[in-house]
């Protein structure tokens, strides 16, 4: 991530800081219950997904595509604006755009809710620049079992 700040003097960076609000957006619009909530979080996610370009765009694209076949029960949201799926209400599977924190890559990233606990030691976040085919059968593997 592109550091424009000194921690021990200036807190958040600007970047960080913009997550945190838009964080706080997505909890004061979270009110209502049921259908019409989910389908205003599911389209917060593909606005969300509209609003990138690039391989981000492309990447949340096929993100969006694999989740909706492999685990349809999970709802899309938004989480501190990235595009994401979450099992009864806690986030499960993200995409973080690489443009969010002007970083080299995306991230497609698995919350502690996902099931994919391995042993002791197991990856939760995964450095995406492209989704070939293979990424995403690996991706509909990781998807599948982080769903549970």
């Amino acid at each position: 991530m592109a550091d424009d700040r000194d921690t021990a003097e200036h807190g958040f960076t600007a970047a960080e800081r913009a997550a945190i609000k838009q964080r706080a957006a997505e909890l004061r619009e979270q009110g209502g219950k049921g259908s019409a909530k989910k389908a205003r979080e599911a389209q917060a996610c593909l606005d969300a997904i509209a609003a990138l370009e690039g391989s981000d765009r492309q990447i949340a694209e096929r993100l969006h595509a694999v989740v909706t076949e492999e685990a349809p029960q999970l709802d899309p949201k938004t989480w501190y604006g990235f595009p994401s799926y979450a099992r009864d209400g806690k986030v499960v599977v993200f995409f973080q755009p690489a443009a969010k924190f002007d970083t080299r890559y995306g991230t497609i990233g698995f919350n502690e809710d996902a099931h994919l606990d391995e042993g002791v030691f197991w990856p939760v976040a995964y450095a995406t620049l492209e989704v070939t085919a293979a990424v995403e059968e690996e991706l509909r593997e990781l998807v599948r079992a982080a769903a549970g």
